[in-house]
């Protein structure tokens, strides 16, 4: 088993408040150009590593995918757990609650500008998977028992880079909601569960090796916080305010 190719209204006070702190236009774009090319180069380093069977890497892929595939094959009720995970995580079928939940909060709160920029980051960095896939044109596991058959290539992840920055970028909607640092704590430990969940639902049921969803993961949250560092400061001409006047504490935290 290898793996081979194959306009009006108010000023946001969060916005006003960023503007007179975060560096310029030119500033931000350099910072999310280098965060950008930092993700995309760990992405590409694991893939060739991949692609030129370095041995380390490949050994551990193929007994990872064989002992998790062994240890669900054996459970028929973990089975069925694992197919309703990768059906329900599909991008395809995940962008619809996704985007709902978006325009929940931008109902909800007036965050007009960082709504739109959370739903076309997740856009872009589904897309950029696709595309990676595409490129790298690796090909799955190949197993001798095998408990799902997907088409399409296997590296990156699409599942996990989807759910990786999908979450990510959804945290990062809601961040200046979360009054405590519990709430924070439990926003990133529910991003970070979903991600693992998906990712070992991937391995488990044969779809990916480990490499695979761990570049996925690395992807999707590596683009999604570029995409922030290149937003966070932009203070647009006329923004709509969050509707509770109170919410000016959480300025600090836009």
């Amino acid at each position: 088993m290898s793996r081979t190719p194959l306009r009006s209204g108010r000023h946001d006070p969060l916005s006003t408040r960023a503007a007179t702190t975060a560096p310029g236009r030119a500033g931000r774009l350099l910072r999310a150009a280098a965060a950008a090319a930092a993700t995309a180069s760990a992405v590409l380093a694991l893939g060739l590593l991949v692609r030129d069977q370095w041995d380390p890497l490949v050994g551990f892929d193929q007994r990872a995918v064989a002992a998790a595939t062994s240890f669900a094959a054996a459970r028929p009720a973990l089975v069925d757990a694992l197919l309703a995970w990768q059906w329900a995580f599909e991008g395809r079928r995940l962008i619809f609650p996704v985007a709902a939940a978006c325009l929940l909060v931008w109902w909800r709160t007036g965050m007009r500008t960082r709504t739109w920029w959370a739903l076309g980051t997740m856009l872009a960095a589904w897309g950029f998977a696709n595309v990676a896939k595409e490129v790298a044109r690796l090909a799955r596991p190949v197993l001798d028992d095998p408990i799902a058959h997907v088409p399409g290539y296997s590296f990156p992840s699409g599942h996990a880079s989807t759910t990786a920055a999908w979450t990510t970028a959804l945290v990062v909607l809601i961040w200046p909601l979360l009054r405590s640092r519990w709430q924070k704590a439990g926003a990133v430990v529910g991003a970070a569960s979903l991600t693992v969940a998906t990712a070992l639902d991937r391995v488990m049921l044969g779809a990916h090796y480990p490499s695979d969803v761990f570049a996925g993961a690395v992807l999707g949250v590596g683009l999604v916080l570029a995409s922030y560092l290149g937003y966070r400061g932009w203070s647009p001409p006329h923004d709509t305010a969050l509707t509770n006047p109170t919410d000016r504490s959480t300025e600090a935290a836009r």
